[in-house]
């Protein structure tokens, strides 16, 4: 048996790497302050040499950096701040037309770049229930749009 043990070892198959999975192809918006161009080249070569990374775009304007690849978020946010742009987080904004009701106390922005806000949660009117009083009225038939001098409230 001494013989065919030492074969055996020669023909199996050992792994010592553990096999990792491929991250998926996802977009990373970043917000970062760059005042010149120093800073913006700087934080592109910084991303740029990232493993995974397939497109950089820096816009200086609006103060922002989009990733795309097979990258990890925190790992481009950590590679940004190592550049010195420790205020740098992920992107806080979405487009002011994809919001409810924009100009919210919550949503509403000064330091948001043109045409965005921030990105909150934001209540919707609720529904009648039908457990709701009978004397209740409703808003909606006090007014009417046929006849504009026909209120119902005087």
């Amino acid at each position: 048996m001494g013989a065919l043990d030492y074969l055996s070892n020669f023909c199996t198959v050992t792994s010592t790497s553990i096999r990792t999975k491929r991250k998926p192809m996802q977009t990373v918006e970043i917000k970062v302050k760059m005042d010149c161009d120093g800073c913006e080249r700087r934080v592109r070569n910084a991303v740029t040499s990232l493993k995974g990374v397939k497109t950089v775009e820096v816009e200086r304007i609006k103060s922002r950096v989009v990733v795309s690849g097979y990258v990890d978020p925190n790992k481009v946010l950590k590679r940004i701040k190592s550049t010195g742009k420790t205020r740098a987080k992920f992107w806080p904004y979405v487009e002011q037309h994809l919001v409810y009701y924009p100009y919210a106390t919550e949503a509403y922005a000064r330091k948001a770049p043109s045409g965005y806000v921030r990105n909150v949660v934001q209540a919707f009117p609720a529904a009648p229930s039908s457990n709701d009083a009978p004397a209740e009225e409703n808003f909606v038939s006090l007014f009417s749009d046929d006849n504009v001098y026909a209120c119902s409230i005087m």
